[in-house]
């Protein structure tokens, strides 16, 4: 039996990948797109590792040593580093390689030449790695270093561009155009973009929404016009960021299959190029020369950048036809060696689509999605409004209306009841909203989706619990009493985290530290509340002041009856001020995500 199960593992070993997953390095079928084939996609978040070069001008013979480094201690277990054609990546790897450190790294074979590629020996844990890189005896003018990193089996970063090399005595730059190059050279603008005739003689969207991109660096400023020929489109882009600010064409308000437009830093210069997003993926430069009459100017961290693009490009597919209508998304985010990463926030997107060689408007829009806010709405209303006071109106007024029934029941029973249902109801409502957004589960969320199904839990646990309290003479009432206002404890406090941390949420990021701190002022304008509600009273009964009662006439009106209906009625006084409070506290957090 066992010489059986050896066998048989023995020939379902021999149909793997010969590339997939090898902890021990040997990764030459991997060596031509630098894909490790683990069945994962490449990590869309900026990789935490660089690679760095010890020169950036080379000649014959030169050696150079190319380190790859974690920042910080995100250590990563295998690697596959290579050095191709800086003007064409999907070159062969070329050079050959010598090791620092054997006990870490190996040669590979890529392709027809020998020690063309450098990869780890081992799946242990590493920092740094190190190898030295030769030239070929007939190298091209620029050389680019590539690596592909593996923090762990399925997280992962393909083919991340690095620095390039240039061959001692060429030009920096190609004098001639490539596939991946345009023609000419963006020029630099003399001046700073204006919103001046925006809605009149050109479409704007701006973010902050009527910002003026010549004198806020904070604005964020997409404008578009048609030439007065007719058959083009201007377009001027500009946004503070370290990397890049694009816009991009779609037929709907999700990422994917758009025709994209990147102003990108570059060192001391700006690139501009058009790219296609297929899927949620990070988007493919265009090979082909689409953008006419480029500039660019680059000041106090503000990138702007100024083209033009014909209405119609029947030869390029990906590029859309812009006497159609299509919604704007306007994005920012970091840039490393021309490796575009994610945007640093959710996109700017229009509130309706426009045709871009049509009139001019001047368009307004959202960073996020009408189901997000109405998900964030409800829930600081549910836990802001209707559970705060539900709670209160158990704390603290169980004696109030002591001869008055409602329905059969006390008055604050029924109130606490009432607002506790409702808002189970609407928590509920809430709660499946980010999933029909989504489509399932979201993974850049951090711990607040997790918070969040554990308060929807336990939101459902409280109304079946009180639905099943032992009678009220019951030994078991006690029992059940603790359990009840345990779990609520528990709710609450897991609910005002929850909201903190959604304040931080991309597709909901509210402004700091506005949200958080209006927040932190409602929790202290609660606790004074309830300790103003639990301290007053009791002093009022122990102050025992005198009843206006004729004792003659009613002489078994207790004193004590008369005190406690005096700290009931400013019970709800102080109720009433409470609320007041809590509209302003909760109105204002509303606006801020109307406003979003």
């Amino acid at each position: 039996m066992h010489l059986r199960c050896i066998l048989l593992m023995t020939v379902l070993a021999g149909f793997g990948d010969p590339a997939a997953g090898y902890s021990n390095g040997k990764v030459s079928g991997a060596c031509k797109d630098m894909k490790p084939h683990h069945g994962s996609p490449s990590s869309t978040d900026p990789p935490p590792y660089k690679i760095s070069t010890d020169k950036s001008i080379f000649g014959p013979g030169d050696r150079i040593t190319v380190t790859l480094q974690a920042m910080g201690y995100k250590s990563f277990k295998g690697f596959l580093i290579e050095a191709r054609k800086a003007d064409d990546p999907d070159s062969p790897a070329l050079g050959s390689f010598s090791l620092v450190d054997p006990g870490v790294s190996q040669l590979l074979r890529c392709g027809d030449t020998e020690a063309s590629g450098v990869s780890h020996v081992s799946g242990s844990k590493k920092l740094q790695v190190q190898a030295v890189w030769e030239p070929p005896e007939k190298p091209p003018n620029r050389v680019q270093f590539f690596v592909t990193v593996v923090q762990k089996y399925k997280v992962l970063w393909m083919k991340i561009p690095g620095p390039v090399v240039t061959l001692e005595g060429s030009s920096a730059i190609p004098t001639t155009p490539s596939s991946t190059t345009e023609a000419t050279s963006p020029a630099a603008l003399s001046a700073a973009f204006d919103a001046e005739g925006c809605g009149r003689s050109k479409s704007c969207l701006r973010d902050p929404a009527g910002c003026r991109p010549g004198s806020d660096r904070r604005c964020f400023f997409l404008s578009f016009a048609p030439e007065a020929a007719g058959g083009s489109v201007q377009f001027e882009l500009s946004g503070p960021t370290e990397g890049y600010v694009a816009f991009a064409l779609s037929l709907d308000k999700w990422m994917g299959n758009d025709d994209v437009y990147l102003c990108m830093r570059d060192e001391d210069r700006v690139a501009i190029s058009a790219a296609y997003v297929y899927g949620r993926t990070r988007p493919e430069q265009s090979q082909e020369a689409s953008l006419l009459d480029k500039a660019w100017r680059m000041s106090d961290g503000v990138v702007q950048c100024r083209f033009r693009r014909n209405i119609l490009l029947l030869e390029q597919e990906s590029r859309f036809n812009l006497n159609h209508s299509y919604f704007l998304f306007l994005a920012h985010g970091s840039a490393q060696h021309g490796f575009i990463y994610r945007h640093d926030r959710q996109p700017l997107i229009s509130t309706s689509r426009i045709v871009v060689a049509g009139p001019p408007q001047d368009l307004s829009g959202s960073r996020s999605p009408l189901l997000i806010k109405f998900h964030g709405g409800l829930m600081l209303t549910v836990w802001m409004w209707l559970v705060s006071t539900g709670v209160l109106f158990a704390r603290h007024f169980r004696s109030s209306w002591p001869d008055t029934l409602l329905l059969g029941h006390k008055p604050w029973f029924q109130v606490h009841r009432a607002l506790m249902l409702v808002a189970v109801a609407l928590t509920g409502v809430a709660f499946i909203l980010p999933f029909l957004y989504r489509g399932g589960w979201s993974k850049r969320a951090g711990y607040h989706p997790y918070i969040g199904c554990t308060v929807m839990a336990l939101s459902v646990i409280q109304p079946v619990m009180a639905a099943l309290r032992p009678a009220a003479a019951s030994s078991r009432r006690n029992l059940f009493n603790w359990a009840h206002r345990g779990t609520g404890a528990a709710l609450q406090i897991l609910a005002v985290v929850c909201v903190f941390l959604g304040f931080q949420q991309h597709a909901l990021l509210l402004p700091g530290p506005w949200c958080p701190g209006l927040l932190s002022a409602w929790l202290l304008w609660v606790l004074l509340t309830d300790l103003a509600l639990l301290v007053l009273p009791h002093v009022l009964r122990t102050r025992g002041k005198d009843c206006n009662v004729d004792k003659e006439t009613t002489p078994f009106v207790q004193p004590e009856r008369c005190r406690q209906a005096e700290g009931s009625k400013f019970k709800q006084i102080a109720m009433v001020v409470f609320q007041i409070g809590n509209v302003g506290f909760l109105g204002a957090l509303l606006n801020t995500i109307t406003n979003v």
